[in-house]
């Protein structure tokens, strides 16, 4: 077997592989060999069938098949071997192979090379980094949400904001009396507080146990389907049929106390010790938000790093018709106008992967299994701390993340993840960043 590669030009070129009688001949000869022993042929015991009649109607077949799989196996390994960064798969171009009476074979693939460039990155670089502002308010919301964990329920004789609501709802006619026959829910529980409009929230000020109040249900909650119909308790279908007033006679007034903040609260939520006082948890709450918030800001700067190196390397020179051919390959399903509307597109994430390819060799960075299992834990550890759950145990976060790692596409994420975060890590320590104080809602409002 022969295997060379021409350059086209800079970004393509076309490799041929030629195959001899000797580099498939005993591979084609134990595949008969294997198939003989499962063929079922009429006449015949089966395994006995005579290898002429196997050749004669299997052979072909076999030959195609074995020269394919020849084929993938030393093309693969041609291109590992001499580092040939070839983007996409190779093409193959068209042949007169005649598999019934050739010996000897010779194949060509188009092959789309990736563009020599070079990328560097120094103090003389200078990137955007953002660092998001923890406010007190930020932090008395966190607070909060943990007390409402321990908060107990009292019942009270006056409407407050945010109090829960049990009663008698009733439809009422065009004359403000009951309706015959109208919709009327016992033990209604509604809060005011989570109605959309202010008018129909401000029946409900300052109202007492016992006390009737009339409000128009279909304007509070803004003709919102859901909550009407859960409210009426009709169908999602029915709720356009009440769009009048209701009665409400309160019968229960629910209030939530928060719980105060003792040392089994601050146990329970950060572990147990790491805080003693209120200015501790608090100084720990604030803490925890900060790293949420330095993830976000690492991303933002990878995001800009891009941006500056992309324009920094400029326009690469790639083998358009080429890639197009390879992008219709990949995509066959969406056809040629799919190719057309996104092939620009898909050049500018091409080139940020030839980017941090480079970045990554230049930086030695490797992935190991820790920290595939490492980014897992993180992964999880995050998605809780989104509900307020700081105190994970390492066993649940454990579980957790053997999960995640037992989806293929899972772990492909994770890898990209652990690639980015230590380029990133790294970046931050070789360009001269330009730090900016933002505001979260300042920040939000960059990716809008």
């Amino acid at each position: 077997m022969n295997i060379s590669l021409q350059n086209v030009d800079n970004v393509s070129a076309v490799l041929t592989v030629q195959i001899e009688k000797a580099d498939y001949q005993e591979k084609v000869e134990k595949a008969l060999k294997t198939l003989r022993q499962r063929v079922n042929m009429p006449g015949f015991r089966k395994g006995m069938v005579p290898m002429g009649l196997i050749k004669k109607q299997y052979g072909t077949s076999v030959l195609l098949e074995e020269v394919d799989k020849l084929l993938q196996e030393k093309v693969g390994e041609y291109i590992r071997e001499n580092k040939v960064n070839m983007l996409g798969t190779p093409l193959p171009k068209e042949n007169n192979a005649n598999f019934e009476t050739d010996e000897n074979f010779e194949f060509s693939f188009d092959i789309a090379l990736a563009p020599e460039f070079n990328v560097e990155l120094s103090n003389n670089d200078t990137v955007d980094y953002y660092d998001i502002n923890v406010t007190d308010e930020m932090v008395d919301q966190q607070v909060n949400m943990y007390r409402q964990r321990t908060a107990k329920y009292d019942k009270v004789e006056d409407y407050q904001d945010k109090d829960m609501l049990k009663g008698l709802l009733a439809e009422l006619d065009e004359n403000g009396n009951t309706k015959e026959g109208g919709v009327q829910v016992e033990g209604a529980v509604m809060m005011p507080s989570y109605m959309k409009n202010d008018d129909q929230k401000a029946i409900f000020n300052g109202a007492k146990v016992n006390t009737v109040l009339v409000f128009n249900p279909s304007v509070a909650f803004d003709n919102n389907e859901a909550e009407l119909a859960s409210l009426l308790k009709v169908k999602k279908e029915e709720v356009a049929n009440y769009k009048g007033n209701f009665s409400f006679q309160i019968e229960e007034i629910t209030r939530m106390i928060p719980g105060d903040l003792t040392q089994e609260l601050f146990d329970q939520v950060l572990g147990e010790g790491k805080a003693h006082s209120e200015e501790e948890f608090r100084a720990q709450i604030k803490e925890t938000i900060a790293k949420q918030f330095e993830a976000d800001s690492d991303y933002k700067f990878l995001l800009d790093v891009r941006t500056y190196l992309s324009e920094k390397v400029g326009k690469l020179q790639f083998a358009d018709e080429l890639m197009k051919r390879i992008m219709l390959e990949n995509n066959k399903e969406k056809g040629e106008e799919f190719v057309s509307e996104n092939y620009e597109k898909s050049l500018e994430e091409l080139t940020w992967h030839l980017i941090k390819e480079k970045l990554v060799a230049a930086n030695d960075i490797k992935v190991e299994q820790a920290d595939i299992t490492n980014m897992a834990k993180e992964a999880t550890r995050a998605q809780f701390a989104q509900y307020g759950m700081i105190n994970v145990p390492d066993e649940l976060l454990e579980n957790y993340s053997k999960e995640m790692l037992k989806k293929r596409e899972s772990v492909e994420a994770l890898v990209n993840r652990v690639v980015e975060s230590k380029l990133s890590e790294i970046l931050k320590g070789q360009v001269t960043l330009n730090h900016k104080a933002v505001s979260a809602e300042e920040f939000n409002k960059m990716f809008q």
